[in-house]
């Protein structure tokens, strides 16, 4: 670990008190407090994977996942907003030079938002292209400075048929966010200060500089992660939900230390077998989603230094593992509200959140178990099935 990463989680540890304490605003709000997002800019987590050559910090893999679950760890809306920001900024160098060189033209502490579902269509015209459409789950969208989302290519009112039988042919667009108009529709059991609402854009001009075909395009600038972009954004997935259950593991247990004792119990939870036994459980269980997380990482940043990162084949591993560790850590986060009995139920309890935001999780599309189908057929059209192979660097 670099002093630089050391600096920015010591900086993220400082901060963890005054966070924690604003959990019932920042649900309330239905969005992050500007002053949060303000600190989380001035202290460098925005500009974790920017390139350098812009001012960024270029933390490799398994440092900027380290932070994102050390965010996480405090409150899973500020951990996700960490986490939407900084993969955002992987598909930035996949721009133009001219368009990378506008969101970056005031310094690197940029905030995005956006949506990866193609809910809009973008049309040819003279000088650009006409853009319409909505996208939901625009995470951050009321802090952003700049918001992407995908279109299909449609020509007289009809999609155009891309490379692939039976699919159209995607872009996407990327526009300051006063271009964009934002409709509140973030009401939600969990992740509630993500203030992920609707976006919209209505007959609106996009020039050709502003409109990226991602999944075809070169970095501007060198950027390992950006060659395999997509492959990445699920492990920083995974590691908000391994900070979500790290915090509600620590919850549980701060309760138990504090003396608490269930109604007609014998004896404190702490001196509880069966409890003791649960939360050694829901330990094990999380100690088996970090080792994932943390062996993952690696593995994806060897393969971002030698330029392979690309392969759809690691694609499919991403989700299959982000599937497991988020599943995994839910489950962690079910057994601490189990385990801490009725004293989970109120709205103060940590423990309720951690769960409610967990179950929202699980239930994003990186996150869900459908995601393990394609890694079965995967090991079934291979030779021999066995675990994926590590690239040695």
């Amino acid at each position: 670990m670099t002093k630089t990463v050391q600096h920015l989680l010591s900086d993220i540890q400082a901060l963890a008190p005054s966070i924690a304490a604003r959990a019932a605003e920042i649900e309330a709000g239905r969005r992050m407090p500007l002053d949060i997002v303000e600190k989380l800019k001035s202290i460098g987590v925005f500009r974790m994977l920017v390139s350098k050559s812009s001012g960024g910090l270029e933390f490799d893999l398994s440092s900027a996942m380290e932070v994102i679950a050390a965010l996480g760890r405090i409150d899973g809306s500020v951990g996700w907003t960490a986490m939407i920001a900084t993969g955002a900024s992987i598909f930035v160098p996949l721009a133009s030079k001219e368009t990378y060189a506008q969101i970056y033209a005031k310094g690197p502490d940029v905030a995005f938002a956006g949506s990866a579902r193609p809910g809009g269509t973008a049309e040819a015209i003279p000088g650009g292209w006409r853009v319409n459409g909505r996208w939901s789950f625009a995470s951050g969208c009321l802090h952003a400075d700049w918001m992407a989302a995908f279109c299909i290519v449609v020509k007289d009112g009809k999609p155009i048929p891309g490379p692939e039988p039976g699919m159209p042919v995607i872009r996407g667009c990327i526009l300051p966010a006063s271009d964009w108009q934002i409709e509140d529709t973030w009401h939600v059991a969990g992740l509630k200060g993500t203030g992920s609402n609707d976006i919209l854009l209505k007959d609106i001009i996009v020039p050709d500089a502003n409109l990226i075909d991602f999944a075809n395009a070169t970095p501007c600038v060198p950027a390992p992660l950006s060659h395999g972009a997509q492959q990445v954004l699920p492990l920083l997935h995974s590691a908000n939900a391994v900070g979500m259950a790290e915090g509600a593991l620590e919850a549980l247990t701060a309760m138990a230390k504090g003396g608490r004792q269930q109604f007609s119990a014998a004896v404190p939870l702490r001196d509880s077998e069966l409890f003791q036994a649960g939360l050694g459980r829901a330990a094990a269980d999380l100690h088996a989603a970090q080792a994932l997380l943390q062996s993952e990482g690696g593995r994806f940043w060897r393969y971002a230094l030698a330029g392979t990162l690309g392969d759809e084949a690691l694609l499919t591993q991403a989700r299959q593992s982000t599937a497991w560790i988020t599943g995994t850590s839910l489950s962690v986060a079910e057994a601490c509200y189990a385990l801490a009995g009725a004293a989970a139920i109120y709205e103060a309890s940590p423990l309720q959140r951690r769960l409610r935001d967990l179950q929202t999780a699980a239930q994003h599309y990186t996150g869900q178990q459908r995601h393990y189908a394609p890694a079965g057929k995967l090991l079934l059209s291979e030779d021999v099935c066995v675990a994926p192979k590590t690239l040695v660097a």
